[in-house]
């Protein structure tokens, strides 16, 4: 269930998205708070579970992993999610995996090196988890837009 967050909380939390290394001056200048109650509405945030944790935005192509695409899976079972979930946890290769309704069963969002680093990937774990049909993989031409904000109003 959401949690009901006032105005302030939202400006914190939309600064932080765009900077989570902003030091809390700079935080509490930008919301209209002087420090102590700005960074007394950080640790709010944080003790109530809604900032979950703050990370570092690598450029993947800068670390090798420069190829993203997208697996659309196919179960063999209905029961097939846990497995699926079991083993997707153990590959670093697998950023997101969601479970969908419509014509597949999960969607994955994949990073590796390259399009051979890609296929040995699939042949090698994707595909070899019992749970899975079958895989059909996306592959994007052109990201447009990549972003790690959530939509705050």
């Amino acid at each position: 269930m959401p949690v009901i967050l006032d105005p302030i909380d939202r400006h914190i939390l939309r600064v932080l998205q765009r900077d989570g290394r902003i030091s809390n001056v700079d935080l509490a200048r930008e919301v209209g708070l002087s420090p102590s109650p700005c960074l007394r509405g950080v640790r709010l945030l944080e003790e109530a579970g809604i900032i979950d944790r703050y990370v570092a935005v690598l450029d993947p192509a800068k670390v090798g992993a420069g190829l993203t695409v997208f697996a659309r899976v196919w179960f063999k079972t209905q029961d097939a999610e846990v497995t699926l979930a079991e083993a997707v946890r153990r590959f670093p290769e697998v950023m997101e995996c969601y479970l969908t309704t419509g014509e597949c069963d999960a969607v994955l969002r994949i990073v590796t090196a390259d399009l051979h680093s890609y296929w040995r990937f699939q042949a090698d774990h994707l595909t070899r988890i019992p749970s899975v049909l079958s895989v059909k993989t996306d592959v994007p031409m052109e990201t447009l837009k990549r972003s790690f904000e959530l939509p705050l109003r």
